[in-house]
């Protein structure tokens, strides 16, 4: 909002010329680069699921009612956070998605 020349009011002051600034690296922290997503994609081809994983993928496969919150308590006692455990069960849905695809694909 430039400034109007008053003493008062919302835009009060001497009138300057609004100067861009430039983009500070905490503005760019937890956005995911190419790179990075690159190289975890490959880490995850190679490697494979780790054993809790298998066994959070597994209990997708089983189902059942109460399925999300067992996935989800499971998750939070490996990892510690809830943000974690949430972000890591959809993370194994897709992966699991990903392979009912693959399948129905070859089939």
């Amino acid at each position: 909002m430039a400034r109007n020349g008053l003493a008062k009011g919302a835009n009060s002051g001497y009138i300057t010329e609004q100067r861009e600034r430039a983009a500070r690296p905490s503005q760019s922290k937890g956005k995911l680069g190419k790179r990075i997503a690159l190289c975890r994609e490959i880490a995850r081809e190679v490697a494979g699921l780790a054993p809790y994983e298998r066994r959070i993928l597994d209990m997708i496969k089983t189902g059942g009612s109460a399925a999300d919150k067992r996935i989800y308590k499971f998750a939070k006692r490996r990892l510690g956070s809830h943000k974690r455990a949430v972000a890591k069960r959809e993370d194994i849905k897709a992966v699991n998605s990903k392979m009912r695809a693959k399948q129905a694909g070859a089939s």
